[in-house]
C-alpha cells in the first residue's frame, strides 16, 4: 500500500541536511550561540525578504505576538480581538501580555477573520486586533486597517502560517503595525527547533521588542525595563538563513500542489477551503477540507495509506484554558462547526504530482460520490480530463 505522510521534514532531503550541518558546524566552531553575527545577518535578510525596515529574531511565534503587544503597551484592562479558530497561541499571547482576548467568529468559506467581524467586536477597551493568515491564506489586512485605524486600534498580523505570502503585491507581515512569525519545524520556513520573529517598519517598536527579548538590557547589566529571555538562537538563525534562500521556490511548489488538489476535489464529498478574495494569496502551509463525516473520512484515508490531521479540533473559546470567557456552545458557531469538520490532507514541497493525485483519488473513493473530472495522474500540466 502506498504510504503518503502528512508532510516530510528536512531529514528527507540529504543534500539540504548536509548544507545545514555545515552551518551548524560553523556556529559551533565559533562558539557564538546567543545573539551575534548569525542572528544579525538573518534579521537583515528576513527584513529585506519581508520588505520591512526591521526584523527581530525571537524564541517562538508565541513570544513574537506577546512581545509585540507588550511593545505596543497593551496589557491589563485592554482587549485584543482574536479569531476563535486559530491555534491557541494567538490568544495565549494576549493573556501573556496581561490583556484579555476578545474572540470572534470567521468567514465560513475562507476561515479568515474579516473587517466586518472586527467592526462588530470593537469596544472602548479594544487596543489591538490579531488577524491570522490561516493555513497560508491571506486575511484582508487592508480592509481591517480601514476599521482599526479610525478606532486607534493596532493591527498585529499573525503570519505564523504564511511566510512569503503576498497581499495585493505586498508581503504579509509588513502591512499592519507588526507581523509575527513562527519558525517551528513544520512551517513553510522552519528551523530545527522553536523560533520566531517580528517584522515592522516602526523603529521604536522594533527597539522595544529587542529590549524586551533580552531582560530589558542595554547595554549589558543595564536593565531598562522588566523583560524576558526570548532570543532566537544563533544556530537556528544560521539554519534559517540557508532555508530562506529556498522559500520562494518551495512556496511556488506548494501553490502548484494546492491548486491541483483543490481542482481535483471539486465536486467530491469534501468542501475545499476557498481561496480568499481578489488580490489575496495562498502558500498552502496546510491543505484543509471540510467533511460532515470527518472521522470516517480520516479512517477511510488511513486504510488507503494517506495520513491526515485536524488543525484544530477545538475552537479556542471551547477549551478549558478560556472557559472563563463564558462563551458557551453556539456562541461562535462557524468556528465550532469548523472544529468538528476540518481535516488536513498531505501537502509539502517535495510531494510529487502522483502523490497528490493519489490523495485526491482516495478522497473521491470515500462515500457514494464519484468524480466527474480529475487531473491526469502524473501529468505535468493543469489539464483536466473527463471521467465517467
Amino acid at each position: 500500500m502506498t504510504q503518503i505522510p502528512l508532510l516530510r521534514l528536512d531529514n528527507s532531503d540529504q543534500a539540504l541536511v548536509d548544507e545545514l550541518m555545515e552551518a551548524v558546524g560553523r556556529v559551533a566552531a565559533r562558539g557564538a550561540f546567543v545573539m551575534g553575527d548569525e542572528l544579525e545577518a538573518f534579521e537583515a535578510e528576513w527584513a529585506a525578504y519581508c520588505e520591512t525596515e526591521h526584523a527581530v529574531g525571537l524564541s517562538s511565534g508565541t513570544e513574537a505576538l506577546a512581545l509585540a503587544l507588550r511593545a505596543l503597551e497593551i496589557g491589563r484592562g485592554d482587549e485584543v480581538i482574536v479569531p476563535a479558530n486559530s491555534f491557541i497561541a494567538t490568544a495565549e499571547a494576549v493573556t501573556l501580555a496581561g490583556a484579555t482576548p476578545r474572540l470572534v467568529d470567521v468567514d465560513p468559506r475562507t476561515h479568515l477573520v474579516t473587517a466586518e467581524h472586527v467592526a462588530a467586536a470593537l469596544t472602548p477597551r479594544t487596543r489591538a486586533v490579531i488577524p491570522v493568515h490561516l493555513y497560508g491564506g491571506t486575511a484582508d489586512i487592508d480592509a481591517i486597517l480601514e476599521v482599526a485605524r479610525p478606532a486607534g486600534v493596532a493591527v498585529v498580523e499573525d503570519t505564523a502560517q504564511a511566510h512569503g505570502a503576498r497581499l495585493r503585491g505586498r508581503r504579509v507581515g509588513g502591512i499592519g503595525d507588526a507581523g509575527c512569525f513562527s519558525f517551528y519545524p513544520t512551517k513553510n520556513l522552519g528551523a530545527w527547533g522553536d523560533g520566531g520573529a517580528i517584522v515592522t517598519d516602526d523603529a521604536e517598536l522594533a527597539e522595544r521588542v529587542r529590549l524586551l527579548r533580552s531582560h530589558g538590557e542595554k547595554p549589558r547589566y543595564h536593565h531598562r525595563v522588566p523583560g524576558t529571555t526570548a532570543r532566537l538562537d544563533a544556530l537556528q538563525a544560521a539554519i534559517l538563513r540557508i532555508k530562506l534562500q529556498r522559500l520562494d521556490e518551495c512556496n511556488d511548489r506548494r501553490r502548484e500542489l494546492g491548486t491541483r488538489l483543490a481542482e481535483s476535489l471539486r465536486g467530491s464529498s469534501v468542501e475545499v477551503v476557498e481561496r480568499p478574495f481578489e488580490g489575496a494569496d495562498h502558500v498552502y502551509h496546510l491543505f484543509v477540507v471540510r467533511s460532515s463525516a470527518r472521522d470516517q473520512l480520516r479512517a477511510h484515508l488511513a486504510e488507503r495509506g494517506v495520513a491526515t490531521a485536524v488543525h484544530y479540533p477545538f475552537a479556542i473559546h471551547r477549551t478549558p484554558a478560556y472557559a472563563d470567557l463564558g462563551l458557551g456552545p453556539g456562541s461562535l458557531p462557524v468556528s465550532e462547526d469548523h472544529a468538528n469538520r476540518i481535516c488536513s490532507l498531505p501537502l509539502w514541497p517535495g510531494m510529487t504530482l502522483e502523490e497528490a493525485d493519489t490523495v485526491a483519488e482516495a478522497v473521491w473513493s470515500f462515500g457514494a460520490a464519484r468524480p466527474r473530472t480529475r487531473f491526469a495522474p502524473g501529468s505535468q500540466d493543469q489539464t483536466i480530463v473527463s471521467r465517467s
